[in-house]
C-alpha cells in the first residue's frame, strides 16, 4: 500500500513509537520509496515488508539515516542501481533487532552505525534495514543517532581518499574543493588530524566555518581562481569533477595525488601524466576498518559532523529538494525514531 499520508494515519506503527526490540513487531515497515525516476515528488511513504537478515547480516531498526548527493542522483536517473522500485539511503544509525546465522559481533539491542555496501546495498531510508555485519561498528557513546547517521558515507569517502589513497602525511599540503560540504567538512578535520596544512574552497560566508574546523587557508570559489597561486599541493581532494579536476592538476607538485569523487574531463588523465602526478577517481566502499577509524576519531573529539537540518521520514521529499539546492553546509539527516 502506497500513501502520501503521514505515519500517524497509516496502520503501520508510528516510527517514533516503535520498539525496535519488540518480539511482536509488525511484518511491515514504512519506507521512503519510489516507483519511478524523477524529482523529489516521486518519493512516497510506503508500507513494505520488513526485511529479514540473511547469513552474516543484521537487522537494524533505523533511528536516523544520512542524506547524500548520490541519493539525489540515483533518485533521478539510472546510474548503478536497477530501475525502480527503489528505497534509497546508505548511511544508517540504529539498534540491532535481529542477527542472521553466523553473526558474532553484535547482539540485539546493540547501537550501531555504518554505510550499507555502495552502490548496491541501498535501503536505509526506512524503519528497518538489513546489511552485512561488517558494514557496521558500535556507535560512539558520545554522539546521538543523528550525528552518527551523518558520518558514514561522507567520512569513509574522506578517509579512503586522504588516508588509504593519498597516504596524506604530517606536514603535507592539501587542497579540498567544496570544503564546507558533506565530504569536504569531514575531510578538513581528517586532514588536520593527520597533521597536514589545509586549504579549502567555499563561498566567503562559509570561511569562518572552515576555520573553526581547522582550515589554515580559504579560497572563495566565487571570486578567486584557485589556480592563481604559487602554492603547490601534495594532495587535492576534488568533489566537483569535470574541469575542476583537470585544472587541479596544475596546482599539484610533481608526484602529488589528485583524488576526484566524480569523473574529470576527458583530458584530466593526460594532463596528470604530463605533470607527473597521479589522478584517480574514488568510489567509496563499505569498510569496517575505516568505520572503526572514524569512530575512534569521534571518540577522541577529533571528528564531528555538522548537521544543517533534519527531516522526519515522512518529509523525505522535502529533504531531497533542500539538498539539491547545493547550498547545504555539512549534512542533512532523515530521522526515523
Amino acid at each position: 500500500m502506497t500513501s502520501t499520508e503521514t505515519p500517524e494515519n497509516l496502520d503501520s506503527p508510528d516510527p517514533a513509537a516503535a520498539d525496535p526490540t519488540a518480539s511482536n513487531a509488525a511484518p511491515v515497515m514504512l519506507a521512503l520509496h519510489q516507483t519511478d525516476l524523477g524529482g523529489p515528488e516521486v518519493l512516497r511513504l510506503t508500507e513494505l515488508p520488513r526485511p529479514t537478515p540473511g547469513p552474516g547480516e543484521i537487522l537494524v531498526a533505523v533511528h536516523a539515516a544520512g542524506l547524500n548527493p548520490t541519493d539525489f542522483k540515483h533518485r533521478a536517473m539510472r546510474i548503478f542501481l536497477p530501475p525502480p522500485p527503489l528505497t534509497l539511503g546508505w548511511d544508517v544509525s540504529g539498534t540491532v533487532v535481529e542477527t542472521g546465522f553466523g553473526v558474532t559481533l553484535f547482539r540485539p539491542g546493540d547501537e550501531v552505525f555504518g554505510m550499507l555496501p555502495y552502490p548496491y546495498g541501498a535501503g536505509s531510508h526506512a524503519e528497518y534495514v538489513t546489511g552485512p555485519t561488517r558494514a557496521f561498528v558500535t556507535k560512539p557513546a558520545g554522539i546521538d543517532h543523528v550525528q552518527a547517521a551523518a558520518l558514514p558515507l561522507a567520512a569513509l569517502t574522506a578517509w579512503q581518499a586522504l588516508v588509504d589513497t593519498a597516504d596524506l602525511q604530517a606536514g603535507q599540503r592539501v587542497l579540498i574543493h567544496a570544503a564546507a560540504g558533506g565530504v569536504g567538512h569531514l575531510a578538513v578535520q581528517i586532514a588536520k588530524e593527520r597533521g597536514a596544512h589545509v586549504t579549502g574552497t567555499a563561498s566567503a560566508p562559509k570561511h569562518d566555518f572552515l576555520r573553526e574546523l581547522g582550515a589554515d587557508a580559504c579560497i572563495d570559489h566565487r571570486t578567486e581562481d584557485f589556480t592563481d597561486t604559487e602554492e603547490r599541493y601534495d594532495v587535492v581532494l576534488d568533489a566537483l569533477g569535470g574541469r575542476t579536476a583537470t585544472r587541479s592538476v596544475s596546482v599539484l607538485r610533481p608526484g602529488g595525488v589528485l583524488v576526484s569523487l566524480l569523473p574529470g574531463a576527458e583530458d584530466t588523465l593526460a594532463a596528470a601524466e604530463k605533470a607527473q602526478v597521479r589522478a584517480v577517481t574514488l568510489l567509496v566502499e563499505h569498510d569496517q576498518a575505516g568505520m572503526r577509524a572514524v569512530a575512534e576519531l569521534v571518540d577522541r573529539g577529533r571528528l564531528r559532523a555538522h548537521v544543517s537540518a533534519t527531516f522526519p521520514l515522512a518529509e523525505g521529499a522535502r529533504a531531497h529538494a533542500q539538498g539539491e539546492t547545493g547550498r547545504t553546509t555539512g549534512k542533512l539527516v532523515i530521522t526515523v525514531r
